[in-house]
């Protein structure tokens, strides 16, 4: 999905076009990276310097409702980016550092199957692999 398809989304669902949304949504999508609302926050405020952290913490679970964004939550913190644009089925790798994913094509349900099978009807799963890529450990010492 990208931001104009986003938008289009949002106008077909009855919500209204303001600049905010669409500033949000271009932001998430430069960024292509998991974001927090507080980073999504203080970017916002150099344009619009009285926007409200409930503005922004509510457009983001809107636009996770309505299937826009994805979110995850790690370092007890939600965070958000854009559904991927991949059909197929796969997982994220995720760095600590910057939120930047990479896709992962192996899927663990395939080697937990048989076991859970027989005690679960499986209706969903979600799997990330946290860690910190080669950028940040380049620039970090604790990655």
């Amino acid at each position: 999905m990208n931001v104009q398809q986003a938008l289009e989304k949002l106008k077909d669902k009855g919500y209204k076009y303001t600049d905010k949304r669409e500033m949000m949504l271009r932001l998430i999508d430069k960024e292509k990276r998991y974001m927090t609302a507080k980073e999504v926050l203080i970017a916002m405020q150099e344009l619009y310097p009285h926007i409200s952290f409930d503005t922004v913490y509510r457009n983001l679970s809107v636009f996770e409702e309505m299937a826009i964004l994805e979110m995850t939550e790690f370092d007890g913190e939600k965070r958000y980016r854009f559904n991927c644009s991949l059909s197929s089925h796969h997982h994220h790798i995720i760095c600590l550092e910057c939120g930047k994913t990479q896709h992962i094509k192996a899927c663990p349900m395939e080697w937990l199957e048989e076991s859970v099978e027989s005690q679960f009807s499986v209706t969903g799963h979600k799997f990330e692999i946290y860690g910190c890529c080669a950028d940040c450990q380049a620039q970090a010492e604790h990655c």
